[in-house]
């Protein structure tokens, strides 16, 4: 499938480089030496950690994939990997506090808040501690002087998921929001409505209580029988509209970001019509590597902009295709 398959070619890519980083022209091992060539601002070496800090709570379904690319590169790699996640903006601060004063070897950090992680992420980077942002945050990621960002550009995602839903025909659409303060939660309804280009509402929700999401998805729909879409910004969501959509009698079809067991099941059965995919495998995987090149050789990646993960699209299409993976945990 293509997708995977671009995936999977840019992770074997990417240890390729890391293979050929580890020798120099003359056989010599870059991390046997530190010579004057050496970028002046990468952090000392001998710490062979790094710590991956993210805004998600632990347990959940879509960062527990970040997290499974991060610790399987860590593995291939000899890299110690850290992973934390937190979804407070001070806490998450915290976070990036400590690792510092433990002089770990490089930090990857999600951005959904990024003016509460400012100070933390530029104390990092001061120190010489090479910082990678993923996911969230993509704007003021070289402000900040992270080296590179991972993720997927949620303006553009948004905008590809509302012009697919105008595709399918649909007329009026409902993006739920269920995270405030998240600025790529916003970015995202944003695009999509763009991409729509009909009538559209956002419904803001608090995904920490799924019952009350529900119903509060299902007045929506009861109280305006001409939404015909639904876009969900995460699988969680996604698994209560379909609940909210049976429960309202509604015929509006759904849509999601991001790919889980329960989403990929129902693709297959018909519920969801579709997933933004932004293979977030790759956001936990790519950064580790990045990091293990930049300490070992001063490469950098990306050239200033941001190295995108997606979006693509999983749909009745393709979905047996990834569904495999999906349950395994690395889409």
């Amino acid at each position: 499938m293509p997708r995977r398959s671009l995936g999977f070619a840019a992770a074997l890519g990417m240890s390729a480089l890391v293979l050929a980083a580890c020798s120099s022209p003359s056989g010599s091992d870059p991390d046997t030496e530190n010579t004057a060539n050496s970028a002046p601002t990468v952090a000392a070496k001998g710490n062979n950690t790094v710590a991956v800090i993210t805004h998600g709570s632990a347990g959940d379904a879509f960062w527990s994939v970040v997290q499974n690319g991060a610790q399987d590169a860590g593995k291939k790699l000899g890299v110690d990997v850290q992973y934390q996640g937190n979804g407070d903006p001070a806490g998450q601060a915290r976070l990036i506090d400590n690792a510092v004063t433990q002089g770990v070897g490089g930090i990857v950090v999600s951005m959904a808040n990024p003016d509460a992680l400012a100070n933390s992420i530029k104390a990092a980077t001061a120190k010489g501690i090479p910082v990678i942002t993923i996911n969230s945050g993509q704007s003021r990621s070289a402000e900040f002087g992270a080296i590179a960002h991972v993720g997927q550009d949620e303006s553009i995602a948004g905008e590809a998921a509302g012009a697919k839903l105008k595709q399918a025909g649909r007329t009026k659409m409902l993006c739920v929001i269920h995270e405030a303060g998240n600025i790529g939660l916003n970015q995202r309804c944003d695009g999509a409505k763009a991409g729509f280009g009909g009538a559209t509402q956002t419904l803001q929700v608090d995904i920490a209580n799924p019952t009350d999401t529900q119903a509060r998805i299902r007045g929506a729909l009861q109280s305006d029988s001409s939404i015909d879409a639904v876009l969900a910004l995460n699988p969680q969501v996604a698994a209560v509209t379909v609940g909210a959509v049976g429960d309202a009698n509604s015929k509006a079809q759904i849509a999601t970001f991001d790919l889980n067991a329960d989403v990929v099941t129902a693709i297959k059965g018909g519920k969801i019509i579709f997933a933004v995919d932004q293979q977030q495998y790759l956001q936990g995987y790519l950064p580790v590597t990045m990091i293990k090149l930049y300490r070992d050789n001063a490469n950098t990646v990306g050239g200033g902009k941001p190295v995108l993960t997606g979006p693509g699209f999983v749909d009745k299409n393709n979905v047996d295709a990834v569904a495999g993976y999906a349950q395994r945990g690395t889409r």
